[in-house]
């Protein structure tokens, strides 16, 4: 402590400019916390990482990670909080050492508690069952959008500037903006609704009727990232699901298969029921359907066409799954066909025919 009292005292009478000192010694300082920060980056911080890393839990592992950033400018807090101990708080540049001080420290304090969020997250992953996953995040994101607000309030408040007039000012900007900004509002409440309705998550693939069709990736305040099958991003604003009927293809639990077989006139009625039957008891004893009172299957004769005896095969598949689904479709058609030869039947196509009546001209 005395060496760092003569330095100060030698600097002191050096330097008869107080602002000019008060640079120099703001100049040294941080000079000096620069040093003492890359120390404790490439040692302390590597071996405190090294025994987390040591461990098996890896909620310590996100923490510590998540806590590197702020812990950059501790070395910069303490060295100013060491000066501020030196220096009169009443004279000028005890002031603004003060001042400084307290800037870093809330800053470290409140980019301390915006950091803490990240990595104690998957608290609130339990509320994704009573609520939504896009709803949890929306909560978390608004939970940094406090903090860092708080944080620039509190700055403000130490350098002497009132916030509550800004605020009020602020607010009655609001609503001259907000008369301006009704689509806004109009989509940030819209987007509230389907968090809190689950219409959709993010990650099912859904189509707006009238408008587009892909898989949901992100659902914002005021619009809803989409990614359409050709792999082309597309917002929507919110206020369109709102006002536009959705369906939502991941929440179905099967899929359907509605097909009309095209068979020739010269079809046998013996040969019609032969193959109804064969692939309805194909469809029975196959796992990849759902055959009961809820899900109805039928293979029925359903009409006589201009060119073909129609034979309607309606069955439900018991996956949901868009890839399954395509096999399931693939060994039904294969069976279809395989029966239709097996049999004697032809398939239908669409066709004409003409007949010429031949007449006879008397003579006179």
């Amino acid at each position: 402590m005395e060496h760092i009292n003569k330095f100060y005292l030698v600097l002191q009478s050096t330097f008869t400019n107080s602002d000019l000192f008060f640079i120099l010694i703001v100049f040294l300082l941080s000079l000096i916390s620069i040093l003492f920060n890359s120390l404790i980056a490439n040692i302390l911080v590597n071996k405190i990482k090294n025994l987390v890393k040591k461990t098996n839990n890896e909620i310590d592992d996100t923490l510590f990670e998540s806590l590197i950033p702020p812990s950059r400018i501790l070395p910069i807090v303490l060295v100013f909080f060491i000066l501020s101990l030196y220096f009169d708080k009443n004279s000028g540049i005890g002031y603004y050492i003060l001042k400084i001080n307290n800037t870093f420290a809330t800053i470290f304090i409140f980019w301390f508690m915006h950091s803490l969020i990240t990595p104690f997250s998957f608290l609130f992953t339990k509320l994704e069952k009573s609520l939504s996953k896009a709803l949890v995040s929306w909560i978390i994101n608004s939970l940094k959008y406090l903090i860092i607000f708080l944080g620039i309030t509190a700055l403000l408040e130490n350098w002497g500037i009132k916030v509550g007039p800004i605020i009020a000012g602020l607010g009655l900007l609001g609503v001259a903006v907000a008369l301006g900004a009704q689509d806004l509002f109009k989509n940030l409440i819209s987007g509230i609704m389907i968090l809190m309705e689950k219409r959709f998550q993010i990650g099912d693939t859904i189509n707006i009727l009238g408008h587009t069709e892909g898989t949901v990736e992100q659902i914002g305040f005021r619009s809803t990232l989409m990614r359409k099958f050709d792999s082309t991003p597309i917002t929507i604003p919110n206020h369109i699901f709102a006002e536009a009927p959705i369906l939502n293809y991941s929440n179905r639990l099967n899929r359907r298969i509605n097909w009309i077989i095209g068979l020739e006139y010269e079809s046998q009625i013996n040969q019609i029921r032969i193959f109804t039957d064969k692939i309805s008891e194909y469809i029975i004893q196959s796992v990849d359907f759902i055959t009961n009172e809820e899900f109805k299957f039928f293979v029925k004769l359903d009409r006589f066409n201009d060119s073909s005896i129609d034979i309607l095969v309606y069955c439900f598949t018991a996956t949901n799954d868009w890839e399954e689904f395509l096999k399931i479709k693939e060994n039904l058609a294969i069976k279809i066909k395989q029966e239709v030869e097996r049999i004697g039947l032809k398939f239908a196509f669409p066709s004409q025919s003409i007949y010429l009546e031949n007449s006879k001209k008397e003579d006179v």
